[in-house]
């Protein structure tokens, strides 16, 4: 079954009009297809949909659903960045926009002083913004800075208990075995914190393949090996293209056959 839940539009930071993935969705054979933009957030970027133009995009992408019901099942989501003292709660958002699902993830590792000049930008294509985010904000501690993305990821799932988490692993995406390994002990430790966490909220954990056909990242976020983790809890799993353009709807680059090698019985196709 093709489904894909992590899709980006012209609302946010991708690329083409949400009914374009629709019409991509359906000729490749696609069950369900759920958009979920960028949330808003209180500070000046380029990568969220406006707080002006929010009801406009759970307008269209409800207009949307009802239009194809007879060929495809859409869904209303939102992808929502948790940055303590800046954006800590999710329900408001859920409940102005009426919201079927909400991908909670972290790409900004906030002080928590609720300054928008306080954040580690963890994600985007520049190395140097990552690299200066650990000199800024925490003297060159990369330790220090890991710590406080897994721990605000925690603090996420305690708080608002999203649908789904988004990429639990990906302060890695820069790091190219430069700053710290898997393996070290100490972040194995992080990892299996926020994976138990994921478990005791009973929340689903995605498998995020864009690093991978991006060619940012050599791997799944979270990893394969986590993976293996995740299966052994029995944590539900969900994959995803986080698509920010029709044609990467179905990216999924070997992910459900790496699923089915590791005999996962908890894949999820519908939220």
């Amino acid at each position: 079954m093709k489904v894909n839940y992590h899709t980006h539009s012209c609302y946010c930071d991708g690329k083409g009009e949400p009914r374009e993935y629709v019409e991509y969705a359906i000729a490749h054979g696609f069950r369900h297809l759920g958009f979920s933009g960028h949330a808003p957030v209180p500070f000046e970027n380029s990568f969220a949909i406006r707080p002006e133009e929010f009801m406009a995009y759970c307008n269209e992408i409800r207009s949307l659903k009802a239009e194809y019901s007879d060929r495809i099942n859409i869904h209303l989501g939102l992808e929502i960045d948790f940055i303590p003292g800046i954006l800590d709660d999710f329900s408001s958002l859920m409940d102005d926009g009426g919201l079927e699902y909400c991908i909670g993830s972290v790409h900004l590792v906030s002080s928590g002083d609720g300054n928008p000049d306080n954040l580690w930008f963890i994600d985007g294509s520049r190395q140097e913004v990552y690299d200066d985010g650990i000199q800024r904000m925490f003297h060159g501690d990369v330790r220090k800075a890991v710590t406080a993305f897994f721990h605000q990821n925690n603090e996420m799932i305690e708080r608002n208990r999203p649908t789904v988490i988004g990429h639990f692993d990906k302060v890695v995406m820069h790091n190219h075995d430069r700053y710290f390994t898997y393996d070290e002990p100490w972040f194995s430790s992080l990892v299996h914190e926020t994976a138990s966490l994921i478990k005791e909220f009973g929340t689903i954990c995605e498998i995020n393949t864009r690093g991978l056909y991006k060619q940012r990242h050599d791997d799944y976020y979270p990893a394969a090996s986590t993976i293996r983790i995740l299966n052994e809890m029995n944590i539900p799993l969900l994959v995803s293209t986080d698509a920010h353009q029709p044609q990467e709807l179905d990216r999924f680059e070997g992910a459900y056959t790496l699923l089915d090698e590791l005999g996962c019985r908890n894949v999820v196709y519908e939220l």
